[in-house]
């Protein structure tokens, strides 16, 4: 894939801004793996590479909004991996890696947690969640809190296109103009733009997969209970997802490895789902011929593009690809009720999550060990309050207001939630078994809903760019613990099509 010709390449001096332990290490775009090279052939030090993403930050963060706040110890933790280093002791790839991290997964320090809205400022949370306890404990460390459209875009019918209060409005770095979706904005904007070494969001519907096609990076959005979501701002325990999103797919799989894994403050969901983590981790399933043998599904309708465009080209470009890496590829299979599931009324979406996120929100808020609001309620009167911080005349707050009018799961609702799975078992799961299918793939995150309703996993890699240089991806999605065999395929597609390429631009 030839490179965009729009993206003008600006040079960093990485050496001179990061200091010492740096001699000859490259900073842009630096991987995991290069990462630890560099620790161990005495080129970086973490504190260096802190530092780095530090002055990136700064540097860029002024324009594009992907990053709220940074963290205060961050450069501690690094002195810290650092003499850990010395000593001879590592805990693993993310050992003194910095990673950003979605505002809406708790920290137990002096960062905040707030899904962007100022009613959470100070809210003090009373342990990290579980994702954050796992990075902590392979060594990484906490740089800050990534931007996200407030409350994870679930606080208005109009959308919020990335806005939040706290972090203003984010922008996408290849296009400042292109929508960079959400609700994981931030932590796509960051890995696209080096603000961060790896990043983790978060997905109930498109969250991860739309924000990491939208922004030419790799996002994992894990089987439901693969990854912990204690300590997590809830919104439905049916859909809710942690997971990565990184500028390859080596990093990403780095980090699934690192998060993945049972907790006793999730422990139903995590218990499910531990039987499908292998034995050695996803790192060994980066297979170069990863595409060979698998089977794939083109569902019908999802690569419509008008004949001409660049997205029809190459996406035909990429479907060939595949096949000649392999691949078998079915084209126009066809999903079963696929309208009823894009429409959020018609498939019981919309009754469900109101009554869930009610629910699970103020559950939440009243494990704090401390915070200004303890309810839904209160939330939506602190914006009633601060109509201007929080620019209610321009956003609104329908859907919280829809939530708070919900009174629990009653038979409405427990029948919204059997619709929905009833829809995805006798939709593409069905269609994945008849057809036995290893993947079905989609552009961007098309097939976001498809897998959401019954925790469906699926992985995005970028694919190109279109006339305006505004990034696409492409999707693997598979059945629950397929895992594996789509890191195999998504592994393979990045490397024989080498798409990614870093957006470099004056600020």
């Amino acid at each position: 894939m030839a490179r965009h010709p729009a993206l003008v390449v600006i040079v960093v001096a990485a050496v001179a801004l990061a200091g010492g332990g740096s001699l000859g290490f490259e900073f842009h775009e630096a991987t995991v793996d290069a990462i630890q090279l560099g620790f161990s052939n005495g080129s970086l030090t973490s504190t260096a590479l802190v530092r780095f993403y530090l002055h990136q930050i700064t540097r860029l963060n002024p324009l594009l909004h992907a990053v709220i706040e940074v963290n205060p110890d961050a450069l501690a933790q690094a002195a810290r991996a650092d003499a850990e280093r010395a000593t001879g002791h590592r805990c693993g790839p993310l050992h003194g890696v910095p990673v950003l991290l979605k505002d809406i997964i708790a920290t137990r320090d002096r960062l905040n947690t707030t899904a962007g809205s100022l009613s959470l400022l100070g809210a003090v949370a009373r342990r990290d969640a579980g994702v954050v306890a796992r990075l902590r404990r392979a060594g990484a460390v906490v740089l800050g809190k990534a931007n996200l459209p407030e409350w994870a875009n679930f606080r208005s019918s109009r959308g919020l296109r990335g806005w939040s209060a706290r972090g203003g409005q984010a922008r996408n770095p290849y296009v400042l103009s292109a929508d960079p979706c959400g609700s994981s904005t931030g932590p796509a904007i960051a890995a696209a733009a080096n603000m961060a070494a790896v990043t983790v969001g978060t997905e109930t519907t498109a969250s991860i997969l739309c924000p990491a096609a939208a922004n030419s990076v790799v996002g994992i959005k894990p089987t439901v209970g693969l990854t912990s979501r204690s300590g997590v701002i809830p919104f439905t325990t049916r859909q809710d997802t942690v997971g990565p999103l990184c500028r390859t797919v080596a990093d990403a799989v780095h980090v699934l490895d690192a998060i993945v894994g049972y907790d006793a403050l999730d422990a139903k969901a995590t218990k499910a789902a531990s039987k499908y983590i292998p034995a050695g981790g996803y790192v060994q399933f980066l297979r170069i011929d990863g595409l060979k043998g698998k089977r794939i599904g083109i569902p019908d309708g999802f690569f419509d593009f008008p004949n001409g465009t660049v997205r029809q080209m190459v996406y035909k470009q990429h479907l060939n690809t595949m096949r000649q890496q392999g691949a078998v590829v079915t084209e126009n299979l066809e999903i079963a009720n696929l309208s009823v599931i894009f429409d959020g009324t018609k498939s019981g979406l919309l009754t469900a999550l109101l009554a869930e996120f009610k629910l699970n929100l103020n559950n939440y808020l009243s494990d704090l060990s401390y915070s200004p609001v303890r309810s839904l309620a209160e939330i939506i009167a602190f914006n009633n309050a601060h109509p201007v911080e929080e620019e209610l005349k321009v956003h609104g707050q329908s859907i919280l207001l829809m939530s708070e009018n919900t009174t629990g799961i009653g038979p409405a609702e427990k029948a919204a939630i059997r619709r929905l799975n009833e829809l995805s078992v006798n939709g593409v799961e069905k269609l994945m078994s008849d057809h036995q299918l290893d993947a079905i793939v989609t552009p961007d995150s098309a097939a976001a809903v498809v897998l959401a309703f019954h925790g469906l996993p699926g992985v995005v890699v970028p694919a190109g760019y279109d006339e305006k240089g505004v990034p696409f991806g492409v999707c693997f999605g598979g059945l629950k613990g397929y895992e594996p065999r789509l890191i195999e395929m998504a592994y393979a597609f990045e490397q024989v099509t080498k798409v990614r390429m870093p957006p470099m631009f004056k600020p």
